[in-house]
């Protein structure tokens, strides 16, 4: 059987995931980014979360039940199964051995030495292309360890506001949300980086230095106003 060429589509996931919950163990054949195994039949016995490996298809090898990408596997052809010359490989002998006499004499009866006839031969060598045949040793994927996914709390400052926002691995587990800028001052005091505290310190400054400019304006312009009250109160 030949390696598939492309791996597992996403309607194939969705169609395997709901194999396993009916109790199947869909078959699936290992694709050349599979690395030496490419070709072998396998069982998916698990899917696991995406968001945390992109090998979270657990497929059952031999003995082994290992972790592989989508686009390590395809699935198999329908009729597919335990190919018949892996049996008759796995029982051979590790080294080619000299074809012994009982091939010989379960086809014709051994003559004596001095009357076999020439005719014989060709029969004897019949046997030895068996005999060549080693038992291909294909290197099985090594399992990667499984970690947690990585924590990215983020600390933003964009149009006057501070926003922060959580996640993990492909997770969102806070949208960016506003924060007070003395919450802000607060969060970044726990980052022991001078180049952070100024740059903080500077963008408070300039945001005090715009709101006193627009207390003032507004100051001025309700002077105004209560002068015009003023002389309107007093022609009435």
């Amino acid at each position: 059987m030949g390696a598939a060429g492309q791996g597992l589509s996403e309607d194939e996931v969705r169609g395997i995931r709901e194999a396993l919950a009916a109790g199947r163990k869909p078959k699936v054949v290992f694709t050349a980014s599979a690395g030496q195994i490419a070709g072998q039949l396998g069982q998916v016995v698990e899917l696991t979360d995406p968001a945390t490996s992109d090998e979270f298809v657990v497929v059952r090898f031999g003995r082994d039940e290992l972790p592989f990408s989508p686009a390590d596997v395809a699935i198999a052809p329908k009729g597919a199964g335990r190919r018949p010359a892996e049996s008759k490989v796995e029982s051979a002998p590790t080294e080619p051995q000299v074809a012994e006499p009982e091939f010989v004499l379960d086809r014709v009866p051994q003559p004596r030495p001095q009357e076999q006839p020439s005719r014989e031969e060709p029969k004897v060598e019949t046997v030895e292309p068996k005999a060549e045949v080693k038992p291909a040793r294909r290197a099985v994927k090594a399992a990667k360890p499984k970690g947690p996914a990585g924590l990215t709390v983020t600390l933003a400052y964009a149009d006057g506001e501070w926003t922060v926002a959580a996640q993990q691995g492909g997770k969102v587990l806070a949208k960016p949300y506003v924060l007070k800028p003395a919450e802000a001052l607060r969060m970044v005091a726990l980052v022991d980086v001078p180049g952070v505290h100024e740059a903080v310190e500077q963008i408070l400054a300039a945001e005090r230095s715009e709101a006193e400019r627009q207390a003032e304006k507004l100051r001025a312009e309700l002077a105004e106003i209560e002068a015009r009250l003023a002389e309107l109160r007093e022609a009435s």
